[in-house]
């Protein structure tokens, strides 16, 4: 069982993560703790700073870095626009998939609602 939790976690990361954004600038351990705020959803820097890399390299967030109160400089990551368009549409993908699941796992009808 552990393991399928595992693998479901691993597909939503980084919709979690550019909804973490969506709230506004935040450097990658401000993230972490953001996510591990929510029961179930904590994750390790391992998984969510190669996921940030990735997003900003596909220009979905802007990078900036400034100094730290305490130790090295601070990556503060922003949703570019083409991000929140990311966002908008994988909300939507996760909204008809939910519908989809929970009216299987409910024992509802499983028909097409389409005409």
């Amino acid at each position: 069982m552990a393991r399928w939790v595992s693998q479901l976690r691993k597909g939503v990361i980084e919709l979690c993560v550019l909804g973490t954004l969506s709230e506004g600038e935040a450097y990658g351990y401000q993230i972490l703790q953001h996510m591990a705020s929510v029961d179930g959803l904590s994750v390790t820097e391992s998984t969510v700073y190669p996921i940030l890399a990735r997003l900003a390299k596909d220009r979905l967030l802007s990078v900036r870095v400034a100094d730290s109160p305490a130790g090295p400089p601070r990556r503060y990551y922003r949703l570019t626009s083409e991000g929140r368009q990311r966002l908008d549409e994988m909300k939507d993908s996760w909204d008809l998939l939910r519908q989809a699941v929970d009216s299987l796992v409910s024992g509802g009808n499983h028909e097409s609602q389409k005409p």
